[in-house]
């Protein structure tokens, strides 16, 4: 049967194109984008749903917050089946220019958590897949949605400031912080499969003054919808584009 642990699904359970928001609430939202959905299984942080886009089965899942709680829900959807995930969070703007509610396709992750550690040494690179990520780019440009794209700062205690390390990063381009991406990035090239993800800000930590939390949530759920546009219309995209090259491989057997 091969139940696992912690997400509770088992083999036929997902598709093998998933969605992997942090939030449960936000796994809802992206569930009810999707043809047929039906919620699988509920336990602790993990909210799992599967549905179709296409006719194709595709699931989502909720992670949690960090990178602990998302190797978990990661490598378990591995063993059921999932083979390309797109994550669809939130972060925190890190050049001074975005405003909050800017969206932002990560290409990499610098790895300022612990998770990732424990899988590869740190020269190892955080890197998205890159099929995954043109189709993220893809559907922002068919959607006319404006979008930041770049490398991520992945990181694990939230409330801790180093001021010089978030300078430098800045200096050096980084685009948003966040706290999933690195593990899900490094999971994907040593479990061999395609990841992406696609980040609604909520914050940014030069702004001054800082806005009233009351205006960046109102600035963040507006973003948050575009980004679960973008990742429906992504997984279209991959779903036509894994047919076409399944065909083509078909005509030359």
């Amino acid at each position: 049967m091969d139940l696992q642990k912690h997400i509770r699904c088992k083999p036929g359970d997902v598709g093998e194109y998933v969605l992997v928001p942090g939030d449960e609430a936000r796994a809802e939202k992206i569930a009810q984008r999707l043809e047929k959905a039906q919620l699988i299984s509920k336990n602790r942080a993990y909210h799992v749903y599967t549905g179709t886009v296409n006719g194709v089965k595709v699931s989502v899942c909720s992670t949690g917050i960090g990178g602990p709680s998302a190797s978990i829900a990661i490598e378990e959807l591995i063993r059921v089946g999932a083979k390309t995930f797109i994550r669809v969070g939130s972060a925190g703007s890190r050049q001074p220019e975005m405003p909050i509610g800017s969206l932002v396709v990560a290409t990499a992750a610098y790895r300022g958590e612990g998770t990732s550690h424990a899988y590869a040494p740190a020269p190892f690179p955080a890197v998205a897949d890159i099929d995954v990520t043109l189709s993220i780019i893809e559907a922002f440009k068919e959607l006319g949605y404006p979008f930041y794209h770049g490398i991520v700062y992945t990181r694990d205690a939230y409330y801790v400031q180093d001021e010089s390390l978030n300078r430098f990063l800045t200096d050096c381009g980084i685009v948003a912080s966040e706290q999933e991406c690195a593990i899900l990035f490094i999971l994907g090239s040593m479990r061999r499969v395609r990841t992406g993800a696609i980040l609604a800000t909520d914050s940014n930590i030069w702004l001054k003054p800082q806005p009233t939390l009351e205006e960046k949530e109102r600035l963040f759920r507006v973003a948050e919808q575009k980004a679960i546009d973008v990742a429906i219309r992504a997984v279209q995209i991959l779903i036509e584009e894994d047919k076409s090259c399944r065909e083509r491989s078909s005509k030359m057997v």
